[in-house]
């Protein structure tokens, strides 16, 4: 009866079904069968009579000392497996996403507060399709009853030999008609329940998932150099999905199984006392086997998993930066490693397959046999006048219906457990509060803003190098309008110095000020979104066409203003020569033009929004000498009346800039303009010199 707790497939002979979950199945299902024992042991000691039935005076069911013993052990055997093996590690669940905080992630506690806030504004719904889901197991216990009423009806007309046609019609109207009344019932009110739990499933997971993008879209930038972009999506779609289907399953076939299995437990002691004691003796042996099973079978899923995701992350890696591959002609190479990765994987899963084929085939054995030994104790009682036909039918029944029943718990274990995970990483990462905000802070006018920036005594680490000093003691003033130049090796903390003037992080030490202002006081949102125009060597265009782009930096722009700046920026020539103009498609990350127009129209978003203060850094870099010819008399044409700071490598760019600063180390070791360093005959004239002698043959050729 209770041996589909370990059925991975509720029918039988139905095969594999995503073998990846079996081993949350398997582990988990003790702890269904133990809130059923417990149901049981409720009934131990009393005693069951069925009054319809005549038995004789002494016929009493009595749980025996040996039945207890059994159940004790069950319900211990099966606790010890639930709290041994239910500690999941990011690498058996996921092993492909594995964050730096990965174990505080997983350690995340599923915030119910959280989940109230979110499930109340559809409270109605929700009770409403639990009383249906209850009516539903109502009337699953109801039918066999019926049934059996059915049988008993057939077979006292065949006993009395009055089985002609207006006879059996006579006596059969009444109950079929009770019958048809009971699936019609059963039809509906399960449309019913499906149809509210569906919709205030999509509902909270569609809810869950605003939330969670827009703490992700807050979170610092800290986060996201700690967390992978696989991750951070992961959240947003695996989990919501595990949540969602979860939290239906849960409050469907949990609530239903759960009464059914109640009710017609009920059922079973009053239709045969005799039948269910002895199914209580062989049962808790069988499941007590079962669980050991399940557990080598979790095992082995555990560690197809995790080959699985080795495969996942060789072909993720091949196809994320498959122009290197190709550059480098390793095509062969990464099929041979991806081959190897996958047919592992198939060795696993295909061990899994046997597990569970074996697995299945012993409890399909027992089910049988317990069928049959049903059938036998059946007629044997039958033959004593103890049993009537229609009972022993109504008994097949509801065992049965407690098997599917037990069989979708011990399922719906293994999804409660994945949606509970689910939910905590999403609470987790929807309850982390950014240490700063985006929103929130004083404004400058634009009128009275003059773009005075000044760096105070600032020292800086990054959070995940904190023993690393990128800046310590660094100060430097940009006077307004003035175009100041940070020159350097790589590796010295220049791209450091835009990134915390945007405030993409907070310094360590000293302060950062804009018109006498700590940038700290300042809202962010104002700050990035209209003080600061920000252009890095990279740009990174969005998968829409030009004219969003551009218009990216100014939401409310018009198509005349957008075509205007993309004239300053030198960009207008090159996309009306496009087929759709300012309307073509520039693919994923921009990847269907050049790298100088996609500087030129990273320039042109940059401009439309009109700041006062401009980050260049490295802006020309990445161009052929053309190229960056034409970006950089844009550049000078749009920098003129604002404050503007150069991160430069390429030193022949900053020539004409109003300051030069050098950089070593993070501390500044010369400065002064491009006439006053060359005749120092310092670090910059060193540097200007080795890239003369560099760029000398390119512009020979």
């Amino acid at each position: 009866m209770l041996g589909r707790l370990f059925l991975y497939h509720s029918s039988v002979g139905g095969g594999l079904r995503d073998a990846g979950n079996v081993y949350r199945l398997c582990i988990h299902s003790c702890s269904s069968k133990v809130g059923n024992v417990r149901n049981q042991i409720r009934f131990s000691g009393y005693r069951i009579f069925h009054s319809s039935v005549s038995r004789p005076e002494n016929c009493v069911l009595k749980i025996s000392s040996l039945q207890r013993l059994s159940i004790g052990l069950l319900s211990a055997t099966g606790i010890q497996l639930l709290v041994s093996k239910t500690t999941y590690c990011c690498a058996a669940l996921k092993p492909d996403v594995r964050p730096r905080n990965c174990f505080k992630e997983c350690d995340a506690k599923f915030d119910w507060g959280k989940f109230w806030s979110m499930i109340q504004p559809y409270l109605w719904q929700l009770l409403a399709a639990v009383g249906s889901a209850l009516v539903v197991a109502v009337l699953n216990i109801r039918i066999p009853l019926m049934l059996g009423q059915i049988i008993n009806v057939m077979t006292n007309i065949l006993i009395g030999r009055k089985a002609d046609y207006s006879t059996l019609r006579q006596h059969m109207i009444g109950p079929a008609a009770q019958l048809l009344t009971l699936y019609a019932a059963q039809a509906f009110f399960t449309f019913l329940y499906i149809y509210l739990l569906s919709c205030v499933g999509e509902r909270v997971a569609a809810s869950m998932k605003l939330e969670l993008f827009s703490s992700v879209l807050r979170q610092d930038l800290v986060f996201f150099d700690t967390h992978r972009t696989g991750d951070i999506l992961s959240r947003l779609t695996v989990d919501v999905q595990d949540f969602k289907s979860s939290l239906k399953l849960c409050i469907s076939q949990g609530i239903r199984s759960i009464a059914q299995i109640l009710g017609c437990s009920v059922s079973l002691f009053f239709i045969s006392p005799e039948m269910t004691g002895g199914m209580l003796l062989v049962v808790p042996a069988v499941i007590w086997i079962g669980a050991i099973l399940g557990s080598l079978l979790r095992n082995i899923s555990a560690s197809a998993q995790a080959q699985a995701g080795k495969a996942t992350l060789v072909s993720d890696q091949a196809v994320g930066s498959i122009r290197t591959v190709r550059a480098f002609a390793m095509e062969e190479d990464e099929y041979e490693m991806f081959s190897r990765e996958v047919k592992e994987s198939c060795h696993l899963n295909e061990r899994l397959g046997l597990g569970i084929g074996l697995f299945q085939a012993g409890t399909n054995i027992f089910l049988n046999g317990l069928i049959l030994g049903t059938l036998y104790v059946g007629g044997r009682l039958m033959a004593t006048n103890q049993l009537s036909a229609g009972d022993l039918m109504a008994f097949l029944v509801a065992t049965q219906t407690i098997q599917r029943s037990l069989a979708q718990l011990s399922l719906l274990f293994g999804h409660v457990m994945k949606g509970m995970a689910a939910g905590g990483r999403i609470f987790w990462l929807i309850n982390l509060e950014p240490q700063m905000p985006i929103t929130g802070g004083k404004k400058i006018p634009f009128h009275s803003m003059l773009g005075d920036v000044k760096f105070n005594n600032v020292t800086f680490s990054y959070p995940t190098r904190p023993q690393q000093k990128i800046l310590e003691n660094f100060s430097l003033h940009l006077a307004p309008g003035s175009t100041v130049a940070v020159v350097g090796s790589s590796g010295n903390g220049k791209s450091t110095i835009a990134a915390l003037l945007e405030r993409f992080y907070d310094v360590d030490d000293g302060s950062i000020t804009i018109d006498d202002i700590d940038i700290r006081e300042l809202d962010p949102t104002w700050l990035r979104g209209k003080a600061i125009g920000f252009i890095n060597q990279e740009p990174i265009l969005f998968a829409g066409t030009i004219m969003d782009n551009i218009r990216y930096g100014k939401q409310d722009a018009t198509d005349q203003e957008v075509m205007e700046v993309a004239k300053l920026a030198n960009a207008d020539d090159f996309i009306k020569k496009f087929p759709d103009g300012y309307n073509t498609v520039v693919g994923e990350r921009g990847v269907t033009i050049s790298g100088g127009q996609k500087q030129r129209i990273a320039i042109a978003r940059a401009l439309i929004k009109n700041p006062s203060i401009l980050l260049l850094d490295e802006a020309t870099s990445a161009l052929d000498a053309e190229s960056e010819k034409i970006v950089q008399d844009a550049l000078d044409r749009l920098t003129r009346g604002r404050t503007v700071l150069v991160i430069a490598h390429r030193l022949s760019t900053v020539r004409n800039a109003d300051l030069i600063v050098v950089l070593s180390n993070g501390e500044i070791v010369e400065m002064g303009t491009h006439e006053s360093l060359t005749q120092k005959k310092g670090l910059y004239w060193s540097l200007f010199w080795q890239q003369q002698l560099h760029e000398s043959p390119r512009g020979s050729a």
